[in-house]
């Protein structure tokens, strides 16, 4: 098996996990209702900005913190997006997780040797 069938086999075996189908399954359900898709839309937009800036050595700015909290807040009483914000965590954590170990086996990126 080469190198390309390993990573189609390591695709199919992310999109069977059950995180990713949990997570697919809540993104489908949150797009049915385009005001709670549009304010979990608006708090990943800021979460990335503020991320974003953080990257490049920038000091976040502190009034789009304060939003980012406040919508967290607002979203985790719908139990839907709080699901929701819950699976997508769960994926991507296991995503990372996946990336880590590849990382690590072939030494690439700033801390390889």
């Amino acid at each position: 098996m080469n190198v390309y069938d390993h990573a189609h086999a390591l695709a199919r075996a992310l999109k069977e996990s059950p995180e990713y189908k949990n997570y697919m399954e809540l993104k489908a359900r949150v797009s049915e209702n385009e005001e709670l898709s549009a304010s979990l839309n608006d708090f990943q937009q800021k979460q990335f900005q503020l991320q974003a800036q953080q990257m490049l050595g920038q000091e976040g700015d502190a009034s789009m913190g304060e939003q980012i909290q406040n919508l967290m807040q607002i979203l985790m009483r719908d139990p839907l997006a709080a699901q929701y914000l819950q699976a997508e965590f769960t994926f991507t954590l296991m995503f990372s997780d996946v990336y880590k170990i590849i990382q690590e086996a072939i030494k690439v990126g700033p801390d390889a040797e």
